[in-house]
């Protein structure tokens, strides 16, 4: 009798019905996540600056387009530079060397806006309280440090207008040709008697002055350079491609809407970019930005 019901048990499990297993999503009808749309800007000022300009910038982007956009900062120049070939970032803030050096090794690549003085936009030359010199050619023997070697502002064109006034920073400075690494470091150096001369993007000196970050009982502006186009928005040819149709307008509008009347943050970003606005550029207008960097074998 027990070896009967076990079997009638057993026949009983094998006949119930059995739940299908559970299947697998099919990946093909899935669409792929995109992945986080990376922006960034050359390293021409302190981290925490930059930190702040291109968070605030990201968080904008982001409300304004519906993209999950962030910052990724960059070590230096050529850093920003290679990973906009790579295509690792589609939208950067670049000067107008690093610009044209991005540009060149990504076709389709567009400078797509600046700031209304990015049309004539200009280096200043500082110098320690205590030297004399009045003019470029007085810059002859003196200790002097650029910004980058790869910035258009801190170097490229200050080179440029140096030698027009013939100084050769490779044999007519006291030592060897020195390189800061950044704008603000420039006249922090100047201010403290490290170097007797340095030259720097106007924006930065202009708002160092404004916020009280530089002393200018100590360092003053020796000369202003003529005009030349520079910082600009540049754009990743496959912006579209990789996230939809649109994308590039779609963020190009964001920022040419962005006003201060939107709000604190908007209100801050604007500021950091020391400007008010943001307007159309092209990339013709970096031509000449181009021909003195390969004059100067700069840009080959």
């Amino acid at each position: 009798m027990a070896v009967l019901l076990a079997v009638a048990s057993l026949t009983v499990w094998a006949c119930a019905p059995v739940a299908p297993a559970p299947t697998a999503p099919n990946s093909a009808s899935q669409p792929a996540a995109k992945p986080p749309l990376l922006i960034g800007g050359i390293p021409d000022q302190s981290a925490s600056t930059l930190e702040e300009t291109f968070g605030l910038t990201a968080k904008y982007l982001s409300k304004a387009t519906g993209l999950e956009v962030r910052y990724a900062p960059s070590t230096d120049y050529a850093a920003i530079v290679t990973a906009f070939k790579r295509g690792d970032m589609k939208l950067v803030w670049f000067g107008g060397l690093t610009g044209v050096q991005g540009r060149s090794q990504v076709p389709g690549a567009k400078a797509a806006l600046q700031r209304p003085r990015d049309a004539e936009f200009h280096s200043v030359f500082v110098v320690n309280s205590e030297v004399k010199a009045q003019e470029l050619k007085d810059l002859k023997g003196l200790t002097f440090t650029f910004g980058s070697a790869s910035s258009t502002s801190g170097h490229l064109m200050p080179q440029y207008f140096m030698l027009q006034a013939g100084i050769d920073a490779e044999k007519d400075l006291k030592g060897a040709v020195s390189f800061s690494g950044s704008h603000d470091k420039t006249y922090k150096l100047v201010e403290t008697g490290a170097f007797q001369a340095g030259a720097l993007n106007e924006a930065v000196w202009q708002s160092a002055v404004k916020d009280g970050k530089v002393d200018t009982t100590k360092v003053r502006v020796m000369e202003t350079s003529p005009a030349y186009y520079d910082y600009h928005w540049s754009t990743h040819p496959d912006l579209n491609k990789l996230y939809s149709a649109g994308t590039e307008a779609k963020l190009l509008k964001a920022l040419t809407d962005l006003n201060a009347a939107m709000g604190a943050d908007e209100k801050r970003m604007l500021e950091l970019f020391a400007t008010e606005k943001f307007v159309p550029t092209k990339n013709d207008n970096y031509k000449a930005i181009e021909d003195v960097a390969a004059k100067l074998g700069i840009l080959k």
